[in-house]
Parts: C-alpha cells; sequence; structure tokens
C-alpha cells in the first residue's frame, strides 16, 4: 500500500511539472515566459496590445497579449525552415484539444478548431514559415 501511494504522489508531481512548462492561447504572460523561453523582443502596439518575440530551443514564439492574456501565437524555427506536418499538429493541440480541420487556399494553409474557439494559418510571416493561432471570441 505505501509503494502505492509513493507511485500515485510521483505522478501526480509529473503531471503537474508538464502542465506548467506548456502555455497556449488565453494564458497569462507569467505561464507564456516560463514556457516559452528567454524574450527576444517586446513591442506596445498603437492599440494598446503587446507582442513578445521568444526564443527556445529550435523555436522562435511570437505571442501577441490583451490585457496580458495571449489571444495569438506564432511558431516558426530559428533557423527559418518549415515546420514539419507533426510539430504543426503539436501546436494546434496545444492550443485546442478540439478537433482540427485543414484548408488549403494555395499560398497558405488554414485550419479551424471544432469547438470554434480558435483558427490558425500556415505561411510566410516576417520572412520564415510560421503557425499562427489565433483565439476567437475571446
Amino acid at each position: 500500500m505505501k509503494r502505492m501511494k509513493e507511485w500515485i504522489a510521483l505522478v501526480l508531481a509529473l503531471c503537474v511539472i508538464a502542465s506548467s512548462t506548456s502555455a497556449n492561447l488565453g494564458d497569462n504572460s507569467e505561464r507564456i515566459e516560463d514556457a516559452y523561453g528567454t524574450i527576444v523582443q517586446r513591442r506596445l502596439q498603437d492599440d494598446g496590445k503587446v507582442s513578445v518575440v521568444y526564443s527556445k530551443g529550435r523555436y522562435l514564439y511570437m505571442v501577441t497579449f490583451a490585457n496580458s492574456r495571449s489571444i495569438s501565437e506564432s511558431y516558426s524555427r530559428v533557423n527559418g525552415t518549415d515546420l514539419s506536418e507533426k510539430e504543426i499538429a503539436k501546436f494546434l493541440k496545444a492550443n485546442s484539444g478540439a478537433k482540427w480541420t485543414s484548408e488549403d487556399t494555395g499560398t497558405e494553409r488554414r485550419f479551424k478548431s471544432s469547438d470554434g474557439t480558435a483558427e490558425a494559418t500556415y505561411g510566410i510571416l516576417n520572412g520564415r514559415p510560421a503557425l499562427t493561432v489565433r483565439a476567437l471570441n475571446r
């Protein structure tokens, strides 16, 4: 019985650690900063929103905040190469547990979440291929 309690405690601790290292739409700036690493650039936009670029590992993360909450996130590789299908799926899933549907429009790909909370595009952003996910009605 003691062994079982230790096992449960370990599993719970790992779940807490794993959840604290991921971030997504709607999260506050502190959680985003903890998950996405070093701030490369921060800009105050004319409408009061703040855009921040983070660098961690092989990715750049550009996050737009309104009222200290993430409303848009863009993901690209530091070296400027395309994201793989697996990477795109991972970023989409992180931002909505709902199913994502894809629509190709020629120059960029579009995605919509089945729960209607987010949409995404994959195309060129600031000269590099990037996936941009936006919150809807938040």
